[in-house]
């Protein structure tokens, strides 16, 4: 079950081969921001990624935007508080006779820019997990692709108490995994985040690279989100948009683990599908508690591997 997809063009957002949206403009309504008693959107641009990128809460990256049309969208996210949503593009086979690839718009998340630095060509960009989002309405397909969003929350029937403890232990577990994680670091010297070619230009060729956050050397990526986790987040935004602390921390155990394998790597894009699918804090930190205690095997078994290699 995705949470945010398109309603334009029956239910699917089309786009035509090698262009990203070849919507006309009579097409497409011009909504504002907006708010209403029962609830609250906001109109923001909406950068589209690869299926094998699905951005949760708390995650953090830096992506190298270079396009004009992308670093439009940068600009016009300067002017909304460093808002924009996160979508992923999941393509969805409609007919063989078809002559436009057809995509539906998933998993949203509404991100804030951390930090910006200007370059010759383009601009790295970091960018902060804030909440999941629901994508109701496109209002404007070029340059760039722009959207009406509404929150997602998840809805608890929980005693504080019992989801305190929830809590807490995935506090400590990846406080755990974050000590084993520098462990193995510090055993590998040669492994660094390396930036990777990470989207079909065909498609998606609006960055060129995916790098970790600069603090990775002093601490692992699971550790950074949950730090961010646990504090209140400072945006200038309606609070509906900023999930309560025990959904922030829910969604913090689902980032790489150091030196993943491929069907590891594989394995966490699934974990983060379910999590953002999940409605339900208490089911996503028990998850979350699952996921942490199997890597923290994980990489105690590879820590170990290691030790016998230098004896």
């Amino acid at each position: 079950m995705s949470f945010s997809c398109s309603f334009f063009l029956n239910g699917t957002l089309k786009l035509a081969t090698p262009h990203l949206c070849p919507f006309s403009a009579k097409s497409i309504s011009k909504k504002r921001l907006r708010f209403s008693s029962n609830a609250t959107s906001l109109e923001l641009p909406l950068l589209p990624f690869n299926t094998n990128e699905v951005l949760v809460p708390s995650e953090s990256k830096i992506l190298h935007l270079y396009e004009a049309r992308y670093l439009a969208l940068l600009e016009e996210s300067l002017l909304r508080k460093k808002l924009f949503v996160h979508v992923v593009l999941d393509p969805i086979s409609i007919s063989e006779s078809a002559a436009e690839a057809s995509f539906a718009a998933r998993y949203g998340c509404l991100v804030l820019i951390e930090n910006l630095e200007r370059l010759d060509v383009g601009a790295l960009v970091t960018i902060r997990g804030v909440g999941r989002v629901k994508i109701i309405s496109f209002v404007q397909a070029d340059p760039y692709l722009k959207g009406e969003v509404m929150p997602m929350q998840d809805r608890n029937l929980y005693s504080s108490s019992d989801m305190n403890s929830k809590v807490l232990a995935v506090k400590e577990a990846v406080y755990s995994l974050n000590n084993l994680e520098m462990k193995l670091k510090a055993n590998n010297r040669y492994f660094m985040f390396f930036p990777q070619k990470m989207f079909d230009d065909y498609y998606y060729p609006l960055v060129a690279y995916y790098y970790a956050p600069k603090e990775a050397v002093l601490q692992t990526r699971i550790l950074n989100s949950l730090l961010w986790a646990d504090k209140e987040p400072s945006l200038d935004c309606e609070e509906a948009f900023i999930p309560s602390l025990p959904e922030r921390v829910s969604f913090a155990a689902f980032q790489p683990v150091s030196g993943a394998t491929q069907s590891e790597s594989l394995k966490l894009q699934r974990e983060k599908v379910t999590a953002m699918d999940l409605r339900d804090t208490k089911r996503r930190l028990n998850h979350s508690l699952q996921f942490l205690n199997d890597n923290i095997s994980l990489v105690a078994a590879k820590l170990a591997i290691q030790s016998l290699e230098i004896q």
